[in-house]
């Protein structure tokens, strides 16, 4: 570790972690043409120590980041691009007079920020909420009106590339559109229309509420996040409040459920779904659902929570263990107008045993014999650090399990092993080494890079092999970090086939630094900055960030890179590639073999009719993703929303929602479905197996 990076006192983090742990409002979000001045004891301002704080962060990002950015006019127009879009991200508040009005701030932030200068990051958010009062008086007015849903017009519920509204006139028009079609989501619900106004009157009431509650701390911790992730998507400032959830309160957070959220415009965001919980072993609530209501029990009525603070949503969810609590959610797959469908967990608390590694034997036919696959899934990379420091016998450690497996496997003569990655966003750095060395000789894994240059090889120190016989590893485009590393390494080494979808890409390093260290002379806390500082590079030189790890064997997807992973972010660090290491490749699998996989795959994908099925369910999905206007038409909507529901079911075949089975082994316990991917990966080791028998035998 290098010296500055001792003065940071850092923490370093190694897993796929959600973007901007931000608990402030952002709203989904806008305000005659400039707006007029307001009582200037209503409008928010910043302190003398948030000042001090912009200044000290400026500096610390631009001398220690990995990426070696300058304040000038062109990060100073990123950042302010960011900032308009936290506040005003649907373009449905501000009017194009107001955005024209701050310009004159554009390629100024870069001097502000040094400067310790909120003005104009404080000017803006102020004129936001004149313009979102005028807009809650004309919601309040427009909802004592009953729509007629007769008339054949549309709305494009996508409003990114949409402009802001250049008049009154236009934004009325605009926002009788928006409350026409969530009016009619809720009608296609089978609600009276007595009970959809009374739901809509109460979210916008939640609204208000969410708005009024805005302190000067949020809009603070929203314009540094302009900054901070302009330079890259994992670099945050945490105001103290979310900072200390961040670091103290995440247990507490997933207490009930097992779930971790985020507030994300009108919704609040599932960021990560805890391995052992609730949600994890129902497979009913996934990372980046929205949840739209929560209820109480079996039979508790169910509130409404958009717009609402993540806190407040925690607070409803949470509950003693074996209690009931319902959620109304939107899918990420959700096409436009799809209503949210509703789940049931029971609480429970949270075991870490159920984090950890588990196995399983499938069996399969291939070309008329019979294998058996042993599956191991790993959800995280974890470890016990305090149990290793300790030298404690027994410390829970994912190589420590996955080595029992893979012994226990070899002992019911499993033909060959899969290991799942799946979902799995990363963890422990060290654990992601040592569980390559069971698969390897002794060699190098992973290579670190800090923004100076100066590189350092991690290496598996012990020639011992656990396992040489035949693996695959399964991944898919939210296996991140330490995912990828192990991925990396396992294919460089064509020690295994990598099988599945293209893999997050996240291939940097970050560090916590509490900024009350480099200001001790705060009597309160000031909150903290998660910095990236380094990137990983594979032992051939290739980086993982951005492109992630190509699978041998590429399944279908419902996941694009364009929408999901690093390579969505504009801000994300590029690829690159650095120097290769020596290493010593093994000679089982090579060309020839990996061409015979991929034409036998291909054949599958034509002749299996559930891979038939699969591959053409996903390609409609797709298509229906990107039409985002919808009908404010009832009978019309009615169909598209019968069509968006059969196409969303096509993203669920490819993911490992399942059900899952009784842990307590009872004859009751409901059926497993088909895991499609699985069993392809199963598959195609049969093939290897089949393949590589030939080999040897020629």
């Amino acid at each position: 570790m290098k010296k500055y990076l001792v003065t940071l006192l850092p923490v370093l983090m190694l897993s796929f972690q959600p973007d901007s742990p931000s608990g402030a409002f952002t709203p989904g979000n806008a305000l005659s043409n400039v707006a007029q001045s307001s009582d200037p004891a209503d409008e928010l301002k910043p302190t003398v120590s948030q000042e001090k704080v912009e200044s000290l962060v400026a500096k610390l990002l631009t001398t220690y980041h990995y990426r070696k950015v300058r304040l000038n006019d062109s990060l100073s127009s990123v950042v302010w691009d960011n900032y308009l879009k936290e506040v005003d991200n649907s373009k449905t508040y501000l009017l194009a007079s107001d955005v024209a009005a701050f310009e004159k701030y554009r390629y100024q932030i870069d001097d502000a920020l040094v400067n310790g200068d909120l003005t104009a990051a404080y000017d803006l958010y102020n004129v936001f909420r004149k313009r979102y009062q005028e807009r809650s008086d004309f919601i309040k007015a427009q909802l004592k009106k009953p729509f007629s849903f007769t008339a054949d017009e549309t709305f494009n519920t996508d409003r990114e590339k949409a402009a802001w509204p250049k008049t009154i006139e236009e934004q009325n028009e605009l926002w009788r559109k928006i409350l026409k079609n969530q009016e009619l989501e809720l009608r296609l619900g089978n609600r009276k229309d007595s009970a959809v106004v009374a739901l809509m009157s109460q979210r916008y009431a939640n609204l208000d509420k969410a708005i009024n509650r805005m302190k000067s701390a949020d809009v603070f911790q929203m314009y540094m996040n302009s900054f901070a992730e302009a330079l890259d998507p994992h670099t945050n400032y945490l105001s103290p409040s979310n900072a200390d959830r961040f670091n103290q309160e995440m247990s507490q957070s997933l207490e009930g459920i097992g779930a971790m959220l985020r507030e994300d415009g009108d919704y609040i965001r599932v960021t990560d779904v805890l391995p052992g919980g609730p949600a994890f072993k129902s497979k009913l609530l996934n990372k980046d659902d929205k949840i739209a209501g929560v209820a109480q029990g079996d039979n508790g009525a169910m509130v409404n929570t958009m717009n609402w603070q993540v806190d407040d949503v925690v607070k409803l969810i949470k509950g003693p263990k074996g209690t009931v609590v319902r959620l109304q959610i939107i899918s990420p797959n959700a096409l436009a107008g799809a209503p949210p469908k509703e789940i049931r967990l029971v609480r429970e608390k949270i075991k870490l045993e159920e984090q950890r590694a588990k196995k399983e034997v499938i069996e399969l036919t291939d070309n008329g014999r019979p294998f058996r696959i042993g599956v191991i899934n790993i959800p995280m990379f974890y470890r016990d650090f305090e149990g290793a420091r300790k030298r404690e016998e027994g410390f829970s450690s994912t190589t420590s399990d996955v080595k029992k497996f893979v012994e226990e496997l070899k002992g019911e003569k499993v033909d060959g092993i899969v290991i799942d990655l799946r979902d799995n966003g990363g963890g422990s750095l060290t654990e992601a080494i040592n569980l390559t060395g069971l698969f390897i000789p002794k060699g190098p894994v992973v290579q670190v890079r800090e923004s100076t240059g100066e590189t350092e090889v991690y290496t598996d120190p012990d020639p011992s092999v656990t396992y040489d016989g035949p693996m695959a590893v399964l991944v898919n485009r939210f296996s991140a970090s330490a995912s990828e590393i192990f991925a990396a390494a396992i294919q460089d080494y064509k020690r295994g086939i990598i099988v599945g979808g293209q893999t997050f890409g996240k291939g940097t390093v970050q560090t916590l630094i509490d900024l009350n260290q480099w200001l001790p002379k705060e009597p309160e806390k000031v909150g903290q900055v998660k910095m990236t500082i380094q990137k990983f590079y594979r032992i051939n030189g290739s980086s993982t960030q951005h492109k992630g790890v190509t699978p041998d064997i590429e399944l279908p997807s419902a996941f694009s890179a364009e929408e999901y992973g690093e390579s969505s972010q504009p801000s994300a660090l590029p690829w690159d590639h650095i120097g290769s290491t020596r290493y010593e490749q093994s000679h089982a699998l090579d060309d020839k073999i990996l061409s015979r996989l991929r034409e036998r795959f291909e054949q599958r994908l034509k002749s299996d009719p559930e891979m038939k099925q699969l591959t053409q369910d996903l390609a409609d999905f797709k298509k229906a993703k990107e039409n985002t206007v919808v009908s404010l038409q009832e009978s019309k909507r009615r169909k598209e929303r019968e069509d968006a529901e059969r196409k969303r079911a096509a993203a669920s075949k490819v993911s490992q929602i399942s059900t899952p089975t009784d842990e307590t082994g009872t004859a009751n316990a409901p059926k497993k479905k088909k895991d499609l991917y699985l069993n392809e990966a199963g598959l195609v080791l049969a093939d290897y197996i089949l393949a590589a028998n030939v080999a040897v035998n020629k």
